[in-house]
């Protein structure tokens, strides 16, 4: 069997990650990377090459007698890396400069789509400013501000008020935040739902989609804050069921591939849409011309094909002979960032406890900013590490991820506790799907104010049921339920009722488990008769009680989980990130500062 040579370009955790993989094949004399960093060091040779010497890195692969290419970061692609090489008669996987405008120019993918029907988002282009004002004045909020050109993932803005969208209209296209990125803007329709990132490999007429995955943008919990490059990625995607995986491959990416070759701009390489699923349709966000980085770690660590080998089919137009094969366990990455990224941040802290991560079985640290001396690695990067886990679940994944960076440290460490809690609503991603929380209310009437708990408990990837139960019209059932419920894996009861509210007294008289009453206001006293029933319990009938209404049902969802996490600190961990997120959000809101 013979063994090539082959170079890697780029130097962030996608990076090594790829490096990583390629080096387990069997194909593989010895893997290259350009320019690389510590932490790749130990699976690639690194050259110091920039990523952007275009003409630096073709004559490296020609030095080196390199067999293929594979380049990383959007940047290069989009410089006419693929175009210098193919010049040359150098074997490079990825799109050419003219395919890599997908990612290059937000305005040549949105007029793209709108060509050919693709769905997407409503979207107007500007090239001057006071127009672009004008627009942003007559709509409604809110809306997303994109700058055409690459900016690293950060050059999308979410405006929730026009005083918010004037001021990144300003930072994109006036202060030039973004560099030549923000000459044009977008100004697009904000889509509701939940992202998903889908990505193929193509060589030009067949398309193989990879494992689906979600990213986390913003930087802080509960998707506040600026965006980022990415804080952490999860795959698979439950959000994007076998149906819906069919339909996006229907609708969106196939259409997609043979748009481009209808436009004269064939496209080869990795395809990554970025999606939005709004009541279980897809449209497109946007498209990266490049696998996603952190996506890319978890999808890579669970593909158990040889990678050389499906790119090297793709290279040679035999994608249609390969069938990927998928590790059937979740994996989930944790971006570990310097304090203040994606803003200014400081280099040089000594980070502790990357052999003891090491150890740990099915987790690995893809290094995306260090530089190592004297045998110790020092962060280097905005993104330092990416903790990766796999697990049989996606919740089982987040734990065992979790646990490895809780070992690591160093000062102004920073990362997300939310990572992978979105997917934790979809039964599929938890180890136990027994109902932890029994939500009962007196009446049907009650369901609009119960179901704030139900869906703060959902959020907190804590197991409900809800039922009807009166403990005035169906007394036996009541009683029923409460002496069965601990026996069923029940540990909490909420229960919410208006006027006499006894139905929290009749559930706590017949079981040990904790009760939370939720007074509703269904009378003309404003449910302060409902607050009085549920407070006033004889000695030996205990009942928490909270507030009144949907604030009342929420808080109830919080005090049980809080219950809960006594026993379990990943409920713990999505406790402390969920209030991290409503604080992030109110400090968002007000203009004082401290």
């Amino acid at each position: 069997m013979a063994k090539h040579k082959v170079l890697v370009v780029g130097s962030g955790g996608r990076e090594h990650a790829l490096c990583w993989k390629l080096s387990l094949s069997p194909h593989i004399e010895e893997v290259i990377c350009a320019p690389g960093n510590s932490g790749i060091g130990m699976h690639a040779r690194c050259v110091d090459v920039s990523a952007d010497d275009i003409k630096g890195l073709a004559k490296l692969a020609e030095e080196e007698g390199v067999y293929l290419t594979v380049v990383g970061p959007e940047a290069p692609l989009a410089l006419g890396i693929v175009d210098e090489f193919e010049k040359r008669g150098l074997r490079i996987f990825g799109p050419n400069s003219g395919a890599a405008q997908i990612e290059a120019s937000k305005v040549f993918t949105k007029n793209l789509l709108d060509k050919y029907g693709i769905p997407t988002g409503a979207f107007q282009v500007f090239e001057d400013p006071k127009e672009a004002e004008g627009y942003i004045e007559y709509i409604d909020m809110p809306v997303v501000l994109k700058a055409d050109g690459l900016a690293a993932g950060k050059g999308v803005i979410i405006c929730q008020t026009k005083e918010a969208a004037k001021d990144a209209l300003m930072r994109i296209m006036v202060n030039k935040e973004f560099g030549e990125a923000g000459k044009r803007l977008v100004v697009e329709e904000f889509l509701k739902g939940e992202e998903a990132s889908f990505m193929a490999i193509t060589d030009g007429k067949t398309t193989l989609p990879l494992a689906t995955s979600q990213d986390h943008k913003a930087v802080f919990d509960g998707d506040t804050g600026p965006n980022t490059g990415g804080m952490g990625a999860y795959s698979p995607a439950p959000v994007v069921d076998p149906r819906l995986f069919d339909v996006t491959m229907e609708i969106i990416i196939s259409p997609t591939i043979k748009a481009m070759e209808q436009e004269g701009v064939p496209y080869r390489g990795v395809l990554y849409g970025g999606l939005i699923i709004d009541n279980s349709q897809p449209k497109v966000l946007e498209y990266n011309c490049r696998f996603g980085d952190p996506e890319a770690q978890p999808i890579l660590m669970r593909l158990k094909s040889d990678l050389f080998e499906v790119i090297e089919a793709a290279m040679e137009g035999r994608l249609h002979e390969i069938e990927l094969e998928w590790d059937d366990r979740a994996a989930v990455c944790i971006v570990l960032a310097s304090k203040g990224y994606p803003g200014p941040y400081e280099k040089g802290k000594e980070i502790h406890g990357l052999e003891e991560v090491k150890k740990m079985e099915d987790v690995f640290c893809f290094h995306a900013g260090t530089r190592e001396e004297g045998g110790k690695f020092y962060t280097n990067g905005g993104r330092v590490l990416g903790v990766t886990a796999l697990g049989d679940t996606i919740e089982d994944a987040i734990n065992r991820a979790y646990e490895a960076v809780e070992l690591i440290s160093w000062e102004g460490m920073h990362y997300r506790l939310d990572i992978g809690q979105k997917a934790l609503k979809y039964p599929t991603s938890r180890r136990d799907n027994t109902p932890k929380v029994g939500i009962l209310m007196g009446s049907p009437s009650d369901m609009g104010i119960m179901n704030e708990a139900k869906k703060t408990l959902e959020e907190l990837g804590i197991a409900c049921e809800m039922h009807c139960i009166s403990a005035h019209r169906s007394p036996e059932l009541a009683a029923q339920y409460a002496k069965n419920a601990r026996q069923r894996g029940i540990k909490v009861l909420i229960a919410g009722a208006g006027m006499a509210a006894h139905l929290a007294g009749a559930l706590a008289a017949h079981s040990p488990l904790p009760v939370i009453g939720v007074p509703i206001d269904s009378s003309s006293l404003g449910g302060l008769d409902a607050l009085l029933s549920t407070v006033q319990m004889p000695p030996g009938v205990p009942v928490g009680t909270v507030g009144i209404g949907k604030a009342g049902a929420k808080n109830a969802a919080i005090l049980a989980a809080q219950i809960l996490a006594v026993g379990d600190q990943g409920v713990q961990r999505r406790i402390l990130s969920l209030k991290e997120a409503m604080r992030r959000r109110i400090e968002e809101g007000s203009k004082f500062k401290v």
